[in-house]
Order: structure tokens, then C-alpha cells, then sequence
């Protein structure tokens, strides 16, 4: 792993550390540099803020299973080891989704799975989703997303594979039809 990489791990941990005892919305970036044992410059070297730092590591841990989808797993395999993921960091993720800043991981990750499927229907059908097809596709990524975060604040009492099977049995009928045809359920 390369000397920058390895700094910006030492930053995640630095902040999940943190996040163990105070909201993400009072961390602040001396805390972070302070537990990581960095200078303040090597932060901003990085990271623009502390939700770019969340962001960074939950794209490190998360989107390898989903990058498989359609190539050796369904959408609710890749649910699946998302959700098991966010279990087996459960501290990091209950922090981080209990902001909901300009730049939360909410917000993020609504934008991550968005960008994710339209780019996943442009590749495997060589044209862009509809209008129609975004619509559905909005709603089922900003309601998969609200049910991940109730499940994350809720404790994460089911297990991943309950989760990932209700989110897949909830996708609206047009756009299970696309995916579908695409190979991907």
C-alpha cells in the first residue's frame, strides 16, 4: 500500500475512534489529526472535510460488492455483503449516518448507488435510463437508502440477508424489468 493510502486509513481510524464517543457533527478535524498523529496539513492533503474522509472509507469498504454486481452477483448478493460490511463496522456506520450535514453519508451514498445503476444501465444497454427509468431508479436508491439507515440507528437487528432481500423485493416492477433483462436480479 502506498505511503498515502496508508495515511488516509490512519485518518479512518483516527476518526471511527472518535466516533465511539462523540457525534460526527462535533469531531472535529484537530481531533481527527490528533488521534491519527498527523499534522494538520496532511489532513487537508486528503480531505477537504471530515464527511470527505467518511465518504472515502465508505466507498473503500462498499463498493468493491457492488462493482460484482452483474458479473458474479445479483443486486441482492451485492446488498447483502454491503449490509454485512456496515455490520462488521457498525460503530463507523451508526456515527456516520447519524449526520445528516450538506455532505453526510447519507447523501452520499444515495448519490454513490444513483450514479452507480444509471452507469451499470448505460454500460449493459448502451443508451441512458429513461425518464421514466431515473424516476423509479431515484426513488428506490433514496428509499433503499432511508431503510439502510433505519436499519444501521435501529441496530441492525435483521440479519443483512433479510434486509437486502426486502430492499430487492421492493424495487418498483418497471425497473425490476430492466434489471431483468440486464442479468442483474
Amino acid at each position: 500500500m502506498e505511503k498515502q493510502e496508508k495515511t488516509r486509513y490512519r485518518l479512518a481510524e483516527a476518526v471511527k475512534e472518535c466516533m465511539k464517543t462523540t457525534s460526527v457533527d462535533r469531531i472535529t478535524v484537530k481531533d481527527i489529526v490528533e488521534g491519527a498523529g498527523v499534522a494538520r496539513q496532511t489532513f487537508y492533503r486528503n480531505f477537504l472535510d471530515k464527511y470527505d474522509l467518511i465518504n472515502w472509507y465508505f466507498d473503500k469498504l462498499v463498493l468493491a460488492c457492488f462493482e460484482e454486481i452483474g458479473v458474479s452477483h445479483t443486486v441482492e448478493e451485492s446488498l447483502t455483503q454491503k449490509l454485512k460490511f456496515i455490520r462488521e463496522e457498525k460503530a463507523f456506520f451508526m456515527g456516520a449516518f447519524r449526520s445528516d450535514d450538506q455532505n453526510s453519508l447519507r447523501e452520499h451514498d444515495f448519490e454513490l448507488i444513483l450514479g452507480f445503476y444509471q452507469d451499470l444501465i448505460l454500460k449493459r444497454t448502451k443508451k441512458a435510463p429513461g425518464e421514466d427509468i431515473r424516476f423509479l431508479l431515484e426513488m428506490y436508491c433514496q428509499g433503499s437508502v432511508y431503510m439502510t439507515v433505519k436499519w444501521i440507528l435501529g441496530g441492525m437487528e435483521e440479519e443483512p440477508e433479510q434486509i437486502a432481500r426486502k430492499l430487492v423485493e421492493a424495487m418498483p416492477a418497471k425497473l425490476e424489468e430492466v434489471f431483468e433483462e440486464m442479468g442483474l436480479m
